[in-house]
């Protein structure tokens, strides 16, 4: 069986900077050595700037489940940024999903895929999908067109 760093490794995908927050908030909060909480994060590439844009007008579905993907791994990254290493996390418990869209567009769900799908990928089916939310949302911070947020739980120290 393969672990969460292994899995993610076969990907051959590279983690964004983690995120600094820019507001008053904490990145991830650890409770009670066995839950992680991670705050919404956004479409924070490779290069630190922002994919933007809304789904159903700037930017199609497609576009926006890669987008909803890049924020799955801008939650990697401060995952492996504060806990050391993505195998302290032992599953995926929840998922809330904004999309910023037109208010005609319905498959959020669709677009949140692409972070599940993510998930799936580097903690197996069992561990890596845990319950999940997918909204559409009038707008969002600086005009990302996904905000994610998740929490886990984490493997006995």
């Amino acid at each position: 069986m393969s672990t969460p760093e292994e899995n993610f490794k076969k990907l051959n995908l590279e983690l964004p900077p983690a995120p600094r927050p820019l507001g008053v908030y904490k990145p991830l909060l650890v409770v009670d050595d066995r839950w992680v909480y991670v705050s919404g994060h956004g479409t924070v590439q490779l290069d630190g700037t922002l994919i933007k844009g809304r789904i159903g007008a700037d930017l199609d579905m497609e576009e926006g489940k890669l987008a909803a993907r890049q924020v799955g791994l801008a939650i990697l990254a401060t995952l492996r940024a504060n806990l050391g290493s993505l195998n302290r996390v032992k599953k995926v418990i929840k998922v809330l999903g904004m999309v910023n869209c037109t208010a005609d567009f319905e498959k959020h769900p669709y677009i949140i895929n692409g972070c599940s799908e993510l998930f799936a990928a580097v903690w197996g089916i069992e561990e890596g999908i845990g319950v999940r939310s997918a909204v559409g949302m009038g707008s969002l911070p600086d005009n990302i067109p996904v905000e994610i947020e998740a929490m886990f739980e984490l493997n006995p120290s």
